[in-house]
Order: C-alpha cells, then sequence, then structure tokens
C-alpha cells in the first residue's frame, strides 16, 4: 500500500514498479474517488489531510492528484470507491483478485440523480425517465420525493411507468449474467428526471426490489435527494 505520505519516495517508485515487474507478476491497482466524496470522508472522519499545511482540503487533494498522477498512469487497474463503503470495497478487492470461483457477487447501485445537475460519471448505463408525469407539479407532491409511498403510487399508477419498468427489468436480467461472466463486480445504473426528486428515485428503489428479488446484490443511492 502506498499513498501520498511516501514523500520523496514517490518520485520513484514507477521505475521500481518497472523492475519489479521484470521480475515477479505484478498487478498495480490505483483507487481513487471524486473530489465531493473525498471532501466529505475528510470532513465525515475529522481527519486532516496527510499534505495539510495552510491550505484548504480541496487544495491538498488537487496537489495530491499531481503527486500520484504518474503512479496512476502506470497503474493496470483503477477502481472508483465514491460510490463504495468500506464493507463494499472489500467485497469489491476480494471478489476482482481472489483466489477460486469466479466472482458471481457482482454489486449493482440503482442510482437517482437530476439532469440539471449533471450526468453522473460513474454511470455504466442511464435511463431517462423525464418522459413520465412529473409530480413535482402536484402542490401535494412537491416537497415529498419519490422514497414517500403516495408519490410512488403516483407515479408507478401509469401505464408507461409498468411498462418501462418491466422492459428494463428484463433488460437487466439480461445483462447482468453477461456482465459477470466477463468479470465485472460492480454497476451503476442511473435513473435520470429533472430534478433528481421524485420519478428516478421511484425507479431506483423499485428496480433495487427487483433485481434484489432476482437474487443480485443491489442497494439504492440517491444523489441529489435531500437527506
Amino acid at each position: 500500500m502506498v499513498d501520498v505520505r511516501e514523500g520523496q519516495t514517490l518520485d520513484r517508485l514507477p521505475e521500481i514498479l518497472k523492475h519489479v515487474k521484470q521480475i515477479l507478476a505484478t498487478r498495480v491497482v490505483f483507487l481513487d474517488a471524486q473530489d465531493a466524496v473525498l471532501v466529505r470522508r475528510y470532513s465525515e472522519t475529522r481527519r486532516p489531510h496527510p499534505l495539510r499545511r495552510s491550505e484548504t482540503v480541496e487544495r491538498s487533494i488537487v496537489e495530491e492528484r499531481q503527486l500520484l498522477d504518474p503512479i496512476r498512469n502506470v497503474a493496470d487497474t483503477l477502481i472508483d470507491t465514491s460510490n463504495f463503503n468500506v464493507h463494499e470495497l472489500r467485497a469489491h478487492i476480494q471478489s476482482r483478485f481472489g483466489k477460486g470461483e469466479k466472482a458471481k457477487r457482482l454489486l449493482v447501485s440503482c442510482l437517482s440523480f437530476g439532469f440539471k445537475n449533471g450526468v453522473p460519471l460513474d454511470a455504466d448505463l442511464v435511463f431517462d425517465v423525464r418522459f413520465l408525469p412529473n409530480p413535482h407539479f402536484v402542490p401535494e407532491f412537491r416537497k415529498k420525493t419519490g422514497k414517500d409511498p403516495k408519490v410512488a403510487a403516483y407515479v408507478r399508477g401509469f401505464p408507461q411507468t409498468q411498462e418501462f419498468l418491466d422492459k428494463v427489468t428484463d433488460l437487466m436480467l439480461y445483462l447482468l449474467p453477461h456482465y459477470v461472466e466477463e468479470g465485472k463486480s460492480y454497476l451503476t445504473v442511473g435513473f435520470g428526471c429533472t430534478g433528481g426528486q421524485h420519478r428516478s428515485v421511484m425507479m431506483a428503489e423499485e428496480m433495487t426490489r427487483r433485481l434484489r428479488k432476482s437474487g443480485y446484490q443491489v442497494k439504492a443511492l440517491h444523489r441529489d435527494m435531500p437527506r
């Protein structure tokens, strides 16, 4: 395990790795995360950034990226940990690099988001659900989210909702075994509406329920929904 605290040794590491690979079968794995996630993690753990001097955490992260970039460039595998907790990351590493039977513990994240805030960069598949009637224009639902039973029932009540869910479920159940066969152990499926509050939230929750019922390890994430 190497991080930015190695100091001047970092400059020598790419050449050291090159030499080691000539002697031993070696795989370099680089763990990364989105800047906003890193800032949140430092805030939640109340730990200072190892490069912190007088600058902010954000500036320290920029400097850290610059120092680690040469190592990132020689890595064999890049893993974005933004949507993992520590337990999920451990399971992901074990399933991807562990010995024995081929990994069958594909972790699927059903992620809701609002297009007005941008498409998630880490989404493998994206479905646009803005074609559905918007609960935002129903005064009773405006300040609620798609996790509210009444809002969910409203969205679910349209024929096109059920048809869409059935077709996407069929597609996912077709695709997931092929992803497993190819060795993929983490898949992010995005559902986007305008603001990421109602339709996309309901869809992510429902797809999570359906895929979990089919035996997959699934979690629902809501990027833009108020906490």
